[in-house]
């Protein structure tokens, strides 16, 4: 074997550079008659020759070794430079360490503002508010991970590009900002009903920044110093205004154009157009695709009663008092229509002009309060009642309101945590719900009004939930101070602007009882007491004001009033638990004076 080695000038780094040429062993060479040694030297000089091969072929290894180990010493190879810095043969730590410190010599000017313009707007974006830094331990990585061969460790060089991280985000964010009004938002497509008329908005593309682009650019120009220019690009919606015409002409127009006859094991139901238009949804995701689909909710919301035909609705479980004890009564579960599929299979028949059926199971559905949860609501005891009194008998229009809205109420579970609603729980109270007129308050005078007598029964219900220590989330008391209701605790009522809310603030259920005699109605709360005692402290009437004498057009519709005085006062909620007081809650009204109403002419 045959091994030369070829010096050349060193190159600028003053690196060596050794070049190895391997060759065959042995070489096969001509035999040429050797002289006859003497006697006693020809093994010697054999021995010799052999030796001194060997020594020269160690000698070479071990060079060509040296130089190897050299080549391949550290982690990063050699000739690797990141941002002009050399970190070739360094291990990781160390290449990291070397790259930080030049970082740390450049921080000056990293920390430079970067000028950015965006169209025809220029402005100054702070590296650090965007999140810029040299990924130092990813880009040792990728130096690392430089593919270099044998020679090119020896001889090459390399400048790998940093790792650079940005706050995307953030960027965008001040990019926008920069944007400003040169920029529009994207205008989405979209297919509504008037009626059962499908009208369309075309989309149109978005004038804006691209935040991955921009990320780069920003990225690069950080690095170099120098200004960065970032376009404005369209965006365009997903669908098109081809594909809106396409949905309208294939889907919206045929779905309302018949109804859709639903079928279920209890009959069937007809699904007109108009419940079909109100149920049927275009919506377009981030990107402006258009997908058809069915709001369920609102399909059976205008279908109303319809569904009543074929569904059987479930049964709350109910309380009553009796014998003084609350008594659970079971509800029933209910059957309803098995909606899980019912969008998917009503978009399967809506673009088809004939065959337009479809079925669907009754599922059970349990009440929303069973027996069992019912009983587990510790309703056990009577923590508070209050009653009012009223004149006129049980025939009168107003005694009579007062007996309806009591018999709505009475039996209610109001569940750990709910707020209750009066408005929410009767509704409107008109004729058809039973009400009459009677006296009520407006404009600041009495006149007969539908409904007249119910503010009674909710100054009834306040003061209930009052004494039980329950939350008051809404209440206002009258205008005028009627002497039949405790001052400042009270609560007038009047739909649907005026409501009366409180909220179960205990970890029990609260049952609400009412009952009434021929003069009085009472609301009582059934749960679980948790207060010692719960009362009210008054503080002096003050601002006392005198009523006026107005004189109103005699008839029908004139309501004569005695007048009484108007006042400040506070009332103060005091709960006691363990003989302590562990609530004081202040309650502060004004009542204006109210008039001395004389329904006649005034004198002259």
């Amino acid at each position: 074997m045959t091994l030369y080695g070829e010096e050349r000038p060193p190159p600028a780094d003053e690196r060596p550079t050794v070049q190895v040429t391997a060759v065959s062993w042995p070489i096969e060479e001509p035999v040429r008659p050797a002289p006859t040694p003497p006697d006693g030297d020809r093994p010697r000089s054999r021995r010799f020759r052999l030796l001194l091969a060997s020594g020269v072929a160690t000698a070479v290894l071990g060079s060509v070794g040296a130089v190897a180990v050299w080549a391949y010493a550290g982690d990063v190879p050699r000739g690797t430079s990141v941002l002009g810095t050399e970190l070739g043969g360094r291990s990781r730590t160390d290449a990291a360490r070397e790259l930080r410190q030049h970082l740390d010599r450049r921080a000056t000017e990293l920390q430079a503002p970067i000028q950015v313009r965006v169209g025809e707007r220029t402005a100054e974006i702070n590296p650090a508010e965007v999140g810029l830094t040299v990924d130092v331990d990813a880009t040792v990585a990728a130096a690392a991970a430089t593919n270099a061969h044998a020679v090119d460790r020896l001889v090459g060089s390399r400048e790998i590009e940093p790792v650079v991280s940005v706050d995307v985000p953030k960027l965008e964010a001040a990019l926008k900002k920069l944007v400003g009004d040169q920029g529009r938002k994207m205008t989405m497509p979209a297919i509504t009903f008037s009626g059962t008329k499908p009208k369309v908005r075309y989309p149109k593309p978005a004038l804006t920044i691209d935040p991955e682009h921009s990320a780069d650019a920003v990225k690069q120009g950080w690095l170099s110093g120098q200004p960065v220019t970032v376009p404005l690009v369209e965006n365009h919606p997903a669908t098109t205004a081809e594909e809106v015409d396409r949905l309208v002409a294939e889907l919206a127009e045929p779905a309302v154009a018949a109804p859709v006859k639903l079928t279920t094991e209890r009959g069937s139901v007809t699904i007109p157009p108009t419940a079909i238009a109100k149920g049927l949804r275009f919506k377009a995701d981030k990107s402006g695709k258009l997908t058809p689909s069915v709001d369920v909710k609102k399909l059976r919301s205008a279908l109303g009663d319809k569904l009543g035909t074929v569904e059987v609705a479930p049964k709350d479980a109910t309380m009553t008092i009796s014998g003084g004890k609350p008594k659970v009564v079971d509800g029933r579960a209910g059957k309803q229509v098995d909606t899980s599929n019912l969008g998917a299979d009503l978009l399967t028949v809506l673009p088809r002009g004939e065959d337009r059926t479809i079925s669907a199971e009754l599922k059970p559905v349990e009440p929303k309060l069973t027996a069992a949860k019912l009983r587990d609501l510790g309703i056990k005891e009577k923590v508070s009642s209050f009653t009012t009194n009223f004149t006129g008998g049980l025939s009168s229009p107003r005694s009579q309101n007062i007996v309806t809205i009591a018999n709505d109420v009475k039996g209610t579970v109001v569940l750990p945590g709910e707020t209750f609603s009066l408005n929410g729980h009767t509704g409107e109270r008109g004729y058809a719900q039973g009400y009459r007129d009677a006296p009520v308050i407006l404009d600041g005078k009495l006149v007969p009004g539908v409904g007249g007598g119910t503010s009674q029964f909710t100054t009834t219900l306040f003061n209930a939930s009052y004494y039980a220590g329950l939350e008051d989330v809404e209440h206002k008391p009258h205008s005028y101070y009627f002497s039949r209701y405790p001052a400042v605790i009270e609560s007038t009522i009047f739909w649907p602007n005026l409501d009366f809310k409180f909220r179960n603030n205990t970890d029990y259920g609260v049952l609400i009882d009412t009952s009434y005699t021929g003069s009085s109605v009472t609301v009582s709360m059934w749960s679980t007491k948790i207060w010692d005692s719960v009362k009210t402290e008054y503080g002096p009437r003050r601002n006392i004001t005198s009523p006026k004498t107005v004189y109103l057009e005699p008839g029908p519709t004139c309501i004569p009033a005695s007048g009484s005085q108007g006042f400040t006062q506070d009332a103060f909620r005091v709960i006691k638990k363990d003989g302590k007081v562990v609530k004081r809650e202040k309650f502060s009204w004004t009542y204006s004076a109210e008039p001395r109403f004389i329904c006649a002419k005034k004198p002259a």
